[in-house]
């Protein structure tokens, strides 16, 4: 699949923008989704019984998860005809890892995939500085114009924040109970990645290039 496929050129006219909030309702939904499913697994199993031979809550949890990463990812290119690269490869890792949760009917997968995917997003982005570049800014740059230096220090930070991710997800669900991580991925993570990101706004307004240039 092209680069052009998964992320047009924003002046494209076949490029359609999405609805904020249902751009966030598609990023939070599998994860509420998989929170839901793990708190309410043996209600579930009694309703549907189908389910039920996925095994327990966990695995009902993981089965609907997936499928649920797959209808975001299909509604989001049915109405902007792209497939971000983060989600995209989010989900792929969702799939493989998923599908080898419930094959082996071993939590222990599904519960790295978000050390797995944070790590592939840190070393990639802090391994781009390594060799000159900037990779965050092939992935924003359509949201954010900002000069060379600020791209760079953007990239670094996210480039950390993504290997602390990673450790805070190994840090939980080897020292806590299954449900203490469920809550912990969806309502932990996700305070904690709106915060971060917030807070480089700062960083964002020093260095974009329509401040700089008084527009």
């Amino acid at each position: 699949m092209s680069k052009r496929i998964l992320e047009r050129d924003p002046s494209d006219p076949r490029r359609k923008e999405i609805n904020p909030l249902l751009k966030l309702a598609l990023e939070l939904g599998p994860l509420v989704v998989f929170f839901f499913a793990n708190t309410r697994g043996e209600w579930l199993a009694q309703k549907f019984p189908a389910l039920a031979e996925m095994g327990g809550p966990i695995f009902i949890a993981t089965g609907l998860f997936m499928a649920a990463t797959a209808v975001a990812l299909a509604v989001s290119w049915l109405l902007t005809r792209t497939l971000p690269i983060m989600p995209l490869v989010s989900g792929v890792v969702v799939f493989i890892f998923g599908a080898l949760t419930l094959y082996l009917q071993d939590d222990v997968f599904i519960k790295m995939k978000p050390t797995i995917v944070n790590t592939l997003f840190g070393a990639v982005l802090l391994g781009g500085l390594l060799f000159g570049k900037s990779l965050l800014g092939y992935v924003f740059d359509s949201a954010f114009k900002l000069d060379a230096e600020g791209w760079r220090k953007l990239t670094l930070r996210w480039g950390l924040f993504f290997l602390f991710l990673a450790v805070a997800n190994e840090v939980v669900w080897r020292n806590f109970s299954t449900d203490t991580w469920v809550a912990f991925k969806v309502w932990g993570i996700m305070p904690i990645t709106l915060l971060f990101t917030i807070a480089q706004m700062p960083l964002i307004m020093r260095h974009s290039l329509e401040e700089n240039t008084g527009k």
